[in-house]
């Protein structure tokens, strides 16, 4: 299946590009093709799963000369370089330096796509082998788990894994439910700051005539009983994390003096003139637009850009339906460990109840049903459509819909279970190859991603 597979191929003779280009389209393949390298090289990213075939002998940034750029972004992407017959010991030191492979010119088209479709392979495996050994040391590491098969949800923890290890601040953007606590301590536990102090507030659950005293601290006689020192949220979480929920609740006076601290990281305590010198990383977290609330003269403007250099938006659970299962099982999982007590099995008709619920309360209100499934036992006749009885009313999905979740998400546990090959997966399923691809294509699911 090598629809999905891009090739850039590079070189200033516009005959030869064309060429190339079709070679490897009528194959299946991808190609993009560049008049310079320079333009390529924009386009590289250390994730790209693709190949690259480029002239060595090329005006401005030549072929070695993009190879090497290339190579600092990536040292395992598959760079094919296209030479002439005077260039092949040029060619020879540039494998010893990087290169995947060489193409003499003229060169034959079976010889272009047998060099294109191995290094391709190459550079599948090497990705596969990364991806495994992070969801090794993701999986092995103590602390929280972000559960999801979901592109969505694969997408968001690549973005949580580049920026854990970044000493930056974050801003997390969800519904009630969505997991946003979940991901703060997940971010903690990645961080540099991993074992130090994760300090978690509720800003819209502290009253307003105390919240500055539990953030900033106050010394004896600041207030009306204040009778010693009291060391606040800020100072505690001093050398770890902050993690301020539901941030968007906080006065506006009060927001002026987060902003200080966002940018001088040093704080007073209530009652004094003492500077502390804060040494944190602050994780901000709300269920609604800050920029709306911005523009509504509710938040502040200053404020919101300041958060808003790294912002991370939690899909709600009905976005990654095809998760629910997986999610369920893990969450009745750790009930039935809990209580010592085996969970019921899952079968198709409860699957297609969970699907068909439109999931107001998100991750919570499903983590709250797997603890109800596991805790009432055999000791209770029930189904989930009874268990669920008693949860906030919300529109129910169309038959249609319920159809299109249940039919990929069935698609998607055979692919995992197949692990990826097509032929398998369409004999289990019972469907024509290109039906099969037609749904494939339908839902955005890959292949590649399952194997």
């Amino acid at each position: 299946m090598t629809d999905s597979i891009e090739v850039f191929v590079i070189d200033d003779e516009k005959h030869l590009r064309i060429t190339v280009a079709q070679t490897l389209a009528l194959a299946g393949y991808q190609p993009k093709s560049f008049e310079g390298a320079e333009h390529a090289l924009h386009q590289l990213t250390p994730e790209w799963d693709g190949v690259i075939i480029s002239d060595i002998r090329m005006p401005g940034m030549d072929g070695l000369e993009f190879m090497r750029e290339a190579l600092k972004i990536d040292r395992d992407i598959p760079i094919i370089l296209i030479t002439g017959h005077g260039d092949i010991s040029m060619a020879v030191s540039a494998i010893r330096e990087g290169a995947y492979d060489f193409l003499e010119k003229p060169f034959s088209n079976d010889l272009l796509l047998d060099v294109v479709k191995r290094a391709y392979e190459k550079r599948r495996l090497t990705l596969e082998n990364r991806q495994l050994k992070q969801e090794l040391e993701l999986h092995s590491a103590p602390g929280p788990r972000i559960i999801g098969k979901t592109r969505v949800m694969q997408q968001l923890l690549r973005m949580i894994t580049q920026i854990a290890k970044l000493d930056a601040d974050v801003l997390l953007f969800g519904e009630t439910g969505a997991g946003k606590d979940q991901i703060a301590r997940y971010l903690r536990e990645h961080s540099s700051r991993q074992g130090k102090n994760f300090v978690a507030i509720n800003c819209g659950a502290v009253p307003e005539s105390i919240i500055e005293s539990e953030l900033f601290g106050h010394e004896p006689g600041a207030f009306t009983g204040a009778q010693k020192r009291r060391i606040g949220k800020f100072e505690h979480a001093n050398g770890g994390t902050l993690f301020l929920d539901e941030i968007e609740s906080m006065s506006l006076s009060l927001q002026v003096k987060l902003l200080r601290v966002l940018q001088e990281r040093c704080i007073e305590r209530l009652g004094s003139n003492e500077l502390i010198l804060l040494d944190i990383r602050v994780i901000a977290a709300t269920k609604v637009d800050l920029k709306d609330a911005s523009e509504a003269g509710h938040f502040r403007e200053d404020l919101y850009y300041r958060l808003n250099v790294v912002t991370l938006d939690i899909p709600p659970l009905r976005e990654r339906m095809e998760d629910i299962p997986l999610l369920f099982q893990h969450f009745a999982l750790i009930a039935s460990n809990r209580v010592e007590r085996e969970a019921p099995p899952l079968d198709g008709a409860h699957i297609s109840v969970l699907m068909s619920h439109n999931w107001p309360g998100n991750v919570r209100e499903l983590k709250n049903l797997a603890e109800r499934y596991v805790l009432l036992g055999e000791t209770c006749d029930y189904n989930l459509e009874q268990l669920m009885h008693g949860e906030e009313a919300s529109k129910p999905l169309t038959l249609p819909q319920q159809v299109e979740m249940f039919e990929r998400s069935l698609i998607e546990q055979e692919l995992t279970r197949q692990k990826g090959p097509i032929k398998n997966t369409m004999e289990a399923l019972g469907l024509p190859r290109k039906t099969l691809y037609d749904k494939l294509k339908k839902y955005g699911l890959r292949r590649d991603d399952f194997t």
